[in-house]
């Protein structure tokens, strides 16, 4: 596969459920970066706001004829029109700034919240915008499904010029058309603006946004965004500390530790990249990668298969259920066949020879527990990424071979595996790597896409 490039489309997007809402810039033409994700909320709390909105500036006189008398004739709206003739002069969006990210299973959304502001800023504020901020940083859950990660929170960030912090937030993909509804709900198209998305997403729901909410899509490449946000993540730090991270001794369950580490000098490095599905990259500079190739077992099919086998309804309580499983009970292990080890291959009678093997046996269906079910379907799924990958680490001759994706999240079982993985079959000479931010590199870049936009000549 050629040198991927940039896919843009230049033609540009009630119930429990909604969406945080942006500032309401009327007649301003501008990009909400959408890589996809609103906030979720039980209600809405900013009264008759509009969506999510973060224009990139754009000439004033894109403002609507007949309505230069109402900007200029309103205090507020004087204000914000300032905002904007500011943010233009300065090269940067006004906020609020958001990035999305729509993928099968969950939608990311990064917010940047500045920490700057000036007493005249502080001023000149709608209340819609301080609405915003101050819903999104005083939760850390939105509604029954909207998850703030805290713990992933970066602080004291500069972007464009600007200090503040980075908040990281998740609902699932299912609600996406409650989140439509409230883009018609808010009449959005009143703004005339375009919505920026990554993600499968931006292609699924395209039709939708344009149908039901009179909205344009500008589709930005997931892949590109994804490894954008993964380098800058990884250049600014955790916090000042690492944002990767490996496992030392992953092949002695006692003296397995975790360790940071950094990814200076990052190229080439085989991404492997884990959502519903998995796509893996061999990377050999930030505008330079190609797929190498993909599996459709993925998360997806950790969580579908679970839900089928266990009756449970979240990923969460699918790796709940994992952790207390042993999946010896399933699956059929090489020791299970020869009594032991098969030394000439240097295969450990611990290897599992067949996942869900035991299942062909009435007695061993009887016996077993959803919880066993659970620990061998994760092992299935995770062993086959495994194996996968390292053989595109040997083919694509890459030694980096770094992990990322929402299917990771504070699921510990995988990240070992996969270390143990790396090193046991490549004799010590692969090590797997891992990043805090897993799964949320995507809505990053496409954040960064929004604030590039302002910076381009």
């Amino acid at each position: 596969m050629d040198k991927a490039k940039s896919m843009m489309d230049k033609k540009g997007a009630s119930g429990p459920f909604h969406v945080n809402n942006g500032q309401s810039q009327r007649g301003f033409h501008g990009h909400v970066v959408v890589a996809a994700n609103g906030s979720c909320c039980s209600n809405n709390p900013f009264g008759s706001t509009t969506g999510p909105n973060s224009s990139t500036y754009e000439p004033l006189h894109h403002l609507h004829r007949g309505e230069d008398a109402e900007c200029n004739g309103s205090p507020a709206k004087r204000c914000r029109l300032r905002r904007r003739t500011e943010s233009v002069r300065r090269h940067r969006p006004p906020f609020p700034w958001f990035g999305m990210d729509i993928g099968g299973t969950l939608v990311k959304l990064v917010y940047f919240e500045p920490v700057d502001i000036t007493a005249e800023e502080e001023q000149e504020e709608v209340e819609n915008l301080k609405s915003i901020r101050r819903y999104l940083t005083s939760n850390v859950a939105y509604g029954k499904t909207g998850v703030r990660d805290v713990h992933l929170e970066l602080r004291n960030l500069t972007m464009c010029g600007r200090t503040g912090n980075l908040h990281f937030i998740r609902f699932p993909t299912q609600a996406m058309p409650r989140f439509i509804q409230m883009g018609r709900d808010k009449n959005f198209s009143s703004l005339h603006t375009t919505l920026c998305a990554t993600g499968g997403g931006a292609y699924k729901f395209e039709n939708d946004f344009r149908t039901m909410a009179d909205l344009e899509l500008l589709k930005l490449d997931e892949l590109d965004c994804l490894i954008h946000g993964l380098l800058f993540v990884d250049r600014v730090g955790f916090n000042g500390h690492p944002e990767c991270y490996y496992f030392q001794n992953p092949s002695d369950t006692q003296s397995c530790v975790k360790k940071p580490c950094t990814l200076d000098n990052p190229f080439p490095m085989l991404l492997v990249n884990i959502g519903s599905g998995v796509s893996i990259l061999a990377v050999n500079s930030e505008n330079n990668y190609k797929r190498v190739t993909g599996t459709s077992l993925g998360g997806g099919t950790f969580l579908g298969l679970c839900c089928l086998l266990t009756g449970c309804e979240t990923f969460e309580e699918a790796l709940e259920m994992a952790s207390k499983g042993d999946s010896t009970n399933v699956d059929k292990l090489v020791k299970d066949i020869y009594g032991g080890d098969y030394e000439r291959f240097g295969l450990q009678g611990s290897a599992v020879a067949s996942s869900f093997g035991h299942m062909m046996s009435k007695e061993k269906r009887d016996s077993i527990s959803k919880e066993d079910l659970a620990r061998a379907t994760l092992v299935t799924i995770t062993n086959n990424i495994g194996s996968i990958a390292r053989m595109c680490a040997v083919n694509e001759k890459i030694e980096r071979v770094v992990f990322v994706g929402n299917f990771l999240r504070i699921n510990t079982v995988s990240t070992k595996l996969l270390a143990y993985a790396m090193d046991f079959w490549s004799k010590g000479q692969l090590r797997a790597l891992f990043l805090e931010h897993e799964g949320y590199f995507g809505a990053v870049g496409a954040l960064m896409e929004l604030l590039k936009a302002t910076e381009d000549p």
